[in-house]
């Protein structure tokens, strides 16, 4: 796998179940838009606009998992994921998009995506329906999958670099080591889980939840360029 993802990782038998899914996520169009600089603006400003709202409810989705650990270490890692969403990626996250021409109160009102609303509503509904594995099954496409694609569009020596890209902040921001600590912390995270809560018997029905989340993933990026 990679040193993000180890291929022993809980994660890594997640992502191996699902391959066709998880390369058309992580080697998608849009991603390779972003990768040399040919990614049309409007396709991300429309992303950057649904992102804003799909981090409001990956916020909610992180306080459903404070509701739904059953031990105090599994609640303060889920309720400082909240926090950190709340007041320090939001924040980030509307500077960014500034940039880009976006205002927070526009990206406030705009109607959400079908494809957002498809993907947040099927993390909270895995997370009311099932336990926190569950729920953090559903998440992981996206916190972990976004550093694999920063760290490899990062190494890649075919990927723009620098002020030709105007995609630069954003492959800089997912394969900086601030996020991809993030990720391997996700990463051990799902692990403790998964002995603890029997995910080996558990395995087919977790793999379900991570395919379709990733297969929604899929559709987030498409959707971005659909909006073109």
């Amino acid at each position: 796998m990679t040193e993000i993802v180890p291929a022993g990782s809980f994660l890594g038998r997640l992502i191996d179940a699902c391959p066709d899914a998880w390369s058309r996520y992580t080697d998608h169009p849009f991603v390779r838009g972003i990768a040399d600089g040919t990614l049309p603006e409007a396709a991300f400003r429309h992303y950057l606009a649904q992102d804003y709202l799909f981090l409001i409810h990956f916020a909610r989705a992180y306080a459903l998992a404070v509701y739904k650990a059953d031990d105090l270490a599994d609640m303060r890692a889920a309720a400082a994921t909240v926090n950190g969403l709340l007041d320090t990626e939001m924040s980030l996250h509307v500077q960014y998009c500034a940039g880009w021409g976006l205002t927070e109160a526009e990206m406030a009102a705009i109607p959400e995506d079908p494809a957002c609303v498809a993907y947040t509503r099927y993390v909270l509904d895995r997370g009311m329906a099932g336990d926190l594995l569950d729920l953090q099954a559903a998440l992981a496409p996206c916190v972990v999958g976004y550093g694999v694609i920063g760290a490899r569009l990062a190494a890649d020596p075919a990927t723009l670099r620098g002020e030709a890209n105007p995609y630069e902040a954003w492959i800089a921001m997912y394969s900086g080591e601030d996020y991809l600590d993030i990720v391997r912390a996700s990463v051990a995270h799902i692990d403790r889980l998964a002995e603890k809560r029997g995910a080996a018997a558990r395995f087919a029905s977790l793999a379900r939840t991570f395919t379709a989340a990733t297969e929604l993933e899929v559709d987030f990026w498409q959707m971005g360029l659909n909006a073109v």
